[in-house]
């Protein structure tokens, strides 16, 4: 079993990333890994970047997908916004408004389910954008939830089948931009 192996296993890694994983160094699997949640995860649960950090890719992350949230519904771009706030100056007050946007976000997220008023991909887009925007704002309380955000904008920011490989590599550009490597492996 190799470092990066036995490390992912002590996180609890998924079955998936630890067979993909397979005998990459840390570095090699941080700078080929094609799934921003993945990355997103592991830097959030390793406490090697900051909570600040890790809630502002993931926000990054998350505007990618703003693109397919109806004209007029600002309830998602809120609550990332919020969620910047809360980074940049963490104060109770700052927490709260993230907190109440997170829940807005949350209905955001639902009303593009029901409606489906743009067609279902769009909808489907929309509402996954609006819960990226939710699980950034609940970030700014708990660094667990910012895989769920990455995967929410990832899927966001999918418009097609063909365009999904273009929104993932985005994506993982913006976190290994923000963020570092959080496993070094010892010679």
């Amino acid at each position: 079993m190799t470092q990066l192996q036995e490390h992912l296993a002590e996180l609890d890694a998924c079955l998936e990333a630890c067979r993909w994983a397979g005998d990459r160094t840390a570095a090699q699997a941080w700078d080929e890994c094609e799934r921003a949640d993945w990355l997103l995860w592991w830097a959030a649960i390793t406490g090697r970047n900051s909570h600040k950090s890790i809630v502002l890719v993931s926000a990054a992350c998350a505007r990618t997908g703003l693109q397919y949230v109806l004209a007029g519904e600002d309830r998602p771009r809120l609550a990332i916004e919020a969620a910047e706030r809360w980074a940049v100056d963490p104060t109770p007050q700052n927490g709260a408004a993230a907190g109440a946007a997170a829940g807005a976000a949350r209905v955001a997220a639902r009303v593009a389910r029901v409606t489906g008023a743009v067609g279902w991909a769009a909808a489907a887009r929309a509402a996954c954008a609006a819960g990226a925007a939710r699980w950034v704002a609940c970030a700014a309380g708990d660094a667990r939830w910012v895989a769920c955000a990455a995967g929410d904008a990832a899927r966001a920011a999918s418009a097609a089948a063909e365009a999904d490989w273009d929104a993932h590599q985005e994506m993982c550009q913006i976190v290994r931009s923000m963020l570092v490597c959080p496993f070094e492996e010892v010679a």
